[in-house]
């Protein structure tokens, strides 16, 4: 019962801690012009109707700051080195606190520099300057590298090599294979997180239904770091969601769109649980696979398979509304996390 108080005395202290720190930190960004602006949103020579009547839609959300998962991920870090370091030796994990610290905060930091890299390439305009650009398929391979580091320290720093299948109940020793399939999981996750940010309080959202699955997986796997890391993440997310939700007073930016997504992957590969994971972020799996398929469409076949992708915006040029999207996008994670606690505790 202590332990049960205390991380939600966790999920409390990040909440009160970002949602105080959220309106002065929305105010620096609009001093430091860190937001969306008509000039700075990318405008493809390949533009569609469809392109245009989105850009339409989405007219009111000029001006609104961008970089809210700076400020998530800033408090996350420094709340979580600070109950680390108060209790480290009482913490239970099946793997070296210290490394498994270690990976948590690569992945997490990493994306989230080549994510900030991103916005202040575009808020800034630097993209139309040259400016340190980087094309689509450079910023892949960056990605890619941050994956293979973050698998290779799994395999060789944490030992982990297990995928495990529910229902059969059958476990398969990949060994180094685990290095390529980690960076394929966390290079997905994280663009596919990066397209679900599109709607207000859409990504937020499915992310805290997620991280309440995970909450459930990591207290029955008894590792105490990890579900450390994941009560902090879900009080600070909730702060950020109640000024992303319709209409949004802030953005998560590619800061957190690429640092969130891939850590989610991270989280579901050190709880061993991968076809979980799999499951409980569907809906984001869903939205990634949607654009692919669309950008492969357009390559190979010179076609387009949707209207326009992500998912969501063909919703909204079907007619849906913006909270409506969101609202059953967030009742299908629901569903989608249930089931994945429930192979996961199979």
């Amino acid at each position: 019962m202590d332990n049960v108080h205390f991380y939600f005395g966790l999920i409390i202290l990040a909440f009160v801690i970002t949602f105080l720190l959220m309106i002065p930190f929305i105010g620096f960004l609009y001093r430091m012009k860190f937001q969306r602006s008509a000039e700075t949103q990318e405008v493809r020579k390949s533009a569609t109707r469809a392109f245009y009547k989105i850009r339409e839609m989405h007219a009111v959300k000029v001006g609104v700051p961008t970089g809210g998962g700076i400020l998530v991920s800033a408090v996350v870090i420094v709340i979580f080195g600070v109950v680390f370091l108060i209790r480290n030796g009482q913490m239970i994990s099946g793997h070296e606190l210290w490394r498994e610290l270690g990976v948590i905060l690569l992945t997490f930091s990493g994306f989230g520099a080549l994510g900030f890299y991103d916005d202040v390439i575009k808020i800034f305009g630097f993209a139309k300057t040259g400016f340190f650009g980087l094309r689509m398929r450079q910023k892949f391979l960056l990605q890619l590298l941050v994956g293979l580091a973050v698998g290779a320290f799994l395999y060789f720093g944490l030992g982990i090599d297990i995928i495990n299948i529910p229902i059969v109940g059958r476990y398969f020793h990949l060994e180094w294979g685990i290095i390529p399939l980690a960076a394929f999981l966390i290079v997905g996750f994280a663009n596919s997180f990066d397209f679900t940010d599109g709607l207000d309080g859409l990504s937020g959202g499915l992310l805290m239904i997620c991280l309440m699955a995970f909450v459930v997986i990591a207290s029955r796997e008894l590792d105490e770091v990890l579900l450390t890391f994941i009560v902090l993440w879900l009080g600070a997310l909730m702060a950020y969601l109640y000024f992303n939700i319709f209409p949004a007073r802030i953005m998560l930016g590619n800061v957190g769109g690429l640092a969130f997504g891939a850590t989610l992957a991270v989280i579901g590969l050190l709880s061993g649980k991968t076809v979980a994971l799999l499951v409980i972020g569907g809906i984001f799996l869903a939205e990634g696979m949607s654009s692919l398929l669309q950008l492969f469409s357009k390559k190979f076949m010179k076609k387009r398979i949707f209207p326009i992708a992500p998912f969501h915006h063909w919703l909204q040029l079907l007619g849906w509304e913006e909270p409506k999207i969101v609202a059953r996008a967030w009742l299908a994670g629901f569903i989608l996390a249930v089931f994945g606690v429930w192979l996961a505790v199979l």
